[in-house]
């Protein structure tokens, strides 16, 4: 996946979720989709639970959450 392909599936806005970055046309935010990859849960038992998501979402949040590890300044 592509940087450029990230945002066509994650969006933020102010009136939602206080901007926290979702999949776009959901209110299902990055770090709810990221928390549940990183415990284990499987991309189809994820859809399942969330059916208005795609593989290509998901993917596009752990990429989304990677990049903002990528950039972020070392706090430890």
């Amino acid at each position: 996946m592509e940087d450029e392909e990230i945002f066509e599936h994650i969006s933020s806005d102010p009136d939602i979720l206080h901007g926290k970055p979702c999949i776009k046309g959901t209110r299902i935010p990055i770090y709810l989709i990221v928390s549940l990859v990183g415990e284990g849960v499987s991309t189809e038992e994820i859809i399942k639970d969330y059916p208005s998501l795609t593989t290509k979402d998901i993917k596009a949040a752990v990429k989304y959450a990677s990049k903002l590890c990528e950039y972020e300044a070392y706090a430890v």
